[in-house]
């Protein structure tokens, strides 16, 4: 009965070491999670120092342009009343729209480098081109003698004057024009050229056609002024990204670029095709095109480290079950140091894939990682057999990891089913392990102890 008593007493005391363990193990998880976050701070530090280069290469080069209109716009006078009778003129403005707008062009990207950032920049030339009508003013609103016909002008809107790379030619009802920059109202559009137009109210309308050079960064947008807008783009950039307030009605995109067709009614948009002064803005319908760089090396290296809490996790899983069956004592000095290892990993990636393709850097990094960590594991666990296991699982996650970086659509299901599945192998494995009277050395049996002793 006393051996039997030492039995006892010897098992609850491993079953409380292993409670003991666990505990020791969880904190060990929690305080990890503060060198996690500093990981992910780096990683938005350094995506923020990227935006910043980027930002003044596009600032010299040219932002991301939208081109609205032509707009024609006729200035009037307009009586306004006071107290006491008093009264003033002040000039107003009569904004028309085209019945026809026709855009064509082709955008050619470049990739600019800064140190060890890039920019995604280009070139486009586009022809503008359709009709207005024969401005029909009510009388009623506006009396014919304060409509100041001689005083009309066409605008176009540039969001960034600055990538205008050529004088903007062109023609409205078979004059030529010179585009300047600036408009007499900013009514309508914030930043743009313009040139004045002389009407003649004995024609039915205004055929007109602008060429324009642009540099631009990231994204071209268009705004449909016409009663029908129709918008063709073409470029050999391989991942646009369509946006803004219409998608193309016909767009083909392969590995040589693509080509986008969008079709647009006035119906489509919430404003008219004539109005006076500032009651409707344009911006609100842009469409376009946006030179979409897949998910650079900040947006992989900070997806990646989301997962860093599930790879400690598992990790600690695999050396306490190893720890268990081997029935070795694992300190938890060498937990805290497997940990250490598993984060820098991410440091290791973060800074080699910032100077080579993400890929190598991954392959580069969890090569690094993993065989040092499979080197200390053997000197731990002294098991060639339970090393290899702890090596091929921790491959196993790094190697799923990165498939799931490469999935879009599909990498939020993609990683819940292979939670799902490493929990239930972890399950599996562990499923015969009795955690509250942990196995017993057979040293702890005397020698000679007859099995009812036991």
């Amino acid at each position: 009965m006393n051996i039997q008593t030492t039995l006892q007493s010897t098992t609850s005391r491993i079953g409380r070491s292993v409670t003991f363990k666990l505990s020791v193990v969880g904190a060990l998880i929690l305080v990890l999670l503060v060198p996690v976050s500093m990981i992910k701070s780096l990683i938005r530090e350094r995506e923020w120092r990227q935006g910043r280069v980027v930002d003044e290469i596009n600032a010299k080069w040219g932002r991301s342009q939208t081109v609205a209109g032509p707009i024609l716009s006729i200035p009037y006078r307009k009586i306004i009343e006071y107290e006491k009778g008093k009264q003033t003129a002040v000039t107003r403005y009569i904004h028309l729209l085209p019945d026809a707008l026709q855009v064509q062009g082709g955008v050619t990207p470049q990739v600019r480098y800064r140190g060890i950032y890039q920019a995604v920049l280009y070139q486009t030339r586009l022809v503008i081109e359709g009709r207005f009508p024969r401005p029909v003013i009510d009388n009623d609103r506006i009396p014919p003698e304060d409509i100041f016909w001689d005083a009309a002008f066409v605008a176009l809107g540039i969001t960034d004057l600055r990538g205008i790379r050529a004088s903007i030619q062109g023609t409205f009802g078979g004059q030529t024009l010179a585009m300047e920059p600036g408009m007499e109202t900013a009514d309508v559009l914030a930043s743009g050229v313009s040139a004045p137009v002389a009407l003649n109210q004995g024609v039915q309308g205004y055929d007109f056609q602008f060429t324009i050079d642009l540099n631009g960064s990231q994204q071209l947008s268009f705004t449909p002024v016409g009663r029908t807008t129709t918008v063709a783009v073409h470029s050999p950039w391989s991942d646009p990204s369509f946006t803004g307030a219409f998608l193309p009605a016909e767009r083909t995109i392969s590995p040589e670029g693509f080509t986008a067709r969008w079709n647009v009614l006035h119906l489509n948009r919430n404003y008219p095709q004539t109005w006076t002064g500032s009651g409707h803005k344009l911006e609100e319908s842009a469409f376009g095109v946006r030179l979409f760089s897949p998910v650079d090396v900040y947006q992989k290296s900070m997806r990646t480290a989301k997962y860093a809490l599930m790879f400690i996790v598992f990790a600690f899983t695999a050396f306490f079950v190893a720890e268990v069956i081997c029935r070795l004592r694992v300190h938890p000095v060498q937990y805290l140091l497997i940990g250490l290892a598993i984060i820098i990993f991410y440091t290791l990636l973060l800074s080699i894939s910032e100077h080579t393709r993400f890929g190598i850097a991954y392959l580069t990094a969890s090569t690094a990682v993993l065989g040092l960590i499979t080197a200390y594991a053997r000197n731990i666990l002294r098991s060639t057999a339970v090393t290899a296991m702890v090596a091929g699982m921790l491959a196993v996650l790094y190697g799923y990891l990165y498939i799931l970086l490469q999935l879009e659509d599909y990498a939020l299901l993609m990683g819940s089913i292979g939670l799902f599945v490493v929990l239930g192998l972890v399950m599996f494995l562990t499923r015969n392990i009795s955690w509250y009277e942990a196995p017993v050395p057979k040293a702890a049996v005397p020698a000679g102890a007859t099995a009812a002793d036991q």
